[in-house]
């Protein structure tokens, strides 16, 4: 079909310029802004543009070719490609991809230049079997990435320019897999811990409750808790494992936010899953990730192990 899959050529360095994004518009008005492609011609007609794209040819069938292509990096767009000569390219939501056919035609082609098939080849690290070719109502073939047909803008002037992207909200810069060029979401920030998970604590305190008295909760007001088989001589954690994702440990608080704790054996326990845990009286504390808001005591005497702690470290067996 004429398509080189090859990738022999160099990469073409492109300079990104960043641009803003198109503002409105109708994507099938016909341009009076100078051509796209690489080589700087005279003053363009409505609807002539010049020898980089064939005079007055809609479908685009004497249209420059693309060439090498190449992979630019856009602030804003993350990999977009480009022609050999740095310039976008671009898809329309009107067009389909399965099976490929392009539906701008007349002054949509004259605003949007169609990319013949006849020379493109892959850019560097891009997948070569993305390339194939579509044929236009008029006999010409048109380049596709993706299966979907592939097109300059009038309106970009220079390699970079990204003026397209969004015009109509049809028409996106394309990636080299043929999707919308779209830079990836950043990470996610991490959830806040459920309640009880004690990792965002930062302070320990005393609360009062109507069954257990005073005693101990972090930051967040969540609950803490002792374990019966965790020892104080040496201090150790029997809770390891799947028990350490039910049971969190509170990590180390400054002494200066421990208000109302007693002070003797407020140490901190190097655990050996590599986690750094609290310790009060010398005995390993923990939140409960069954208790879901400040003031929840769910985890006293659970399995007859698992108590809440008074300000002195003591153990709170009535419930």
């Amino acid at each position: 079909m004429g398509i080189k899959r090859g990738t022999t050529l160099a990469a073409v360095a492109v300079v990104v310029a960043l641009t803003a994004t198109a503002c409105g518009g109708d994507d099938t008005k016909a341009a009076d802004a100078k051509p796209a492609g690489a080589a700087a011609a005279a003053p363009a007609a409505a609807g002539d543009y010049g020898s980089d794209y064939g005079a007055g040819s809609a479908a685009g069938a004497s249209a420059k070719g693309a060439g090498q292509l190449a992979i630019a990096q856009n602030e804003q767009l993350g990999s977009v490609l480009a022609d050999s000569a740095g310039f976008t390219l671009y898809r329309f939501d009107k067009d389909t991809a399965k099976p490929p056919k392009s539906n701008c035609e007349g002054d949509c082609a004259k605003t949007w230049p169609v990319v013949p098939a006849g020379d493109a080849t892959a850019a560097a690290g891009m997948d070569p079997s993305v390339l194939g070719e579509v044929v236009r109502s008029d006999g010409s073939k048109q380049l596709t990435v993706g299966g979907w047909p592939v097109y300059r803008y009038s309106k970009d002037t220079k390699a970079g320019e990204t003026n397209g992207q969004g015009v109509g909200g049809t028409w996106f810069a394309l990636a080299p897999d043929g999707k919308k060029a779209a830079k990836a979401a950043a990470a996610p920030a991490a959830p806040a811990a459920p309640a009880g998970a004690g990792q965002a604590a930062g302070a320990l305190t005393v609360a009062k409750d109507p069954k257990l008295g005073e005693h101990i909760v972090d930051g967040n007001g969540m609950t803490v808790y002792r374990f019966k088989k965790d020892t104080a001589w040496p201090m150790a954690s029997n809770c390891t494992g799947d028990c350490v994702a039910k049971w969190p440990v509170v990590p180390p608080v400054d002494k200066a936010n421990a208000k109302g704790i007693v002070e003797k054996g407020y140490s901190v326990l190097d655990r050996p899953d590599g986690m750094k845990q609290q310790a009060i009286d010398c005995w390993p504390v923990y939140t409960f990730t069954g208790d879901k808001k400040a003031g929840d005591i769910n985890g006293q005497g659970v399995g007859g192990t698992w108590y809440a702690v008074s300000p002195d470290g003591k153990l709170i067996t009535t419930s």
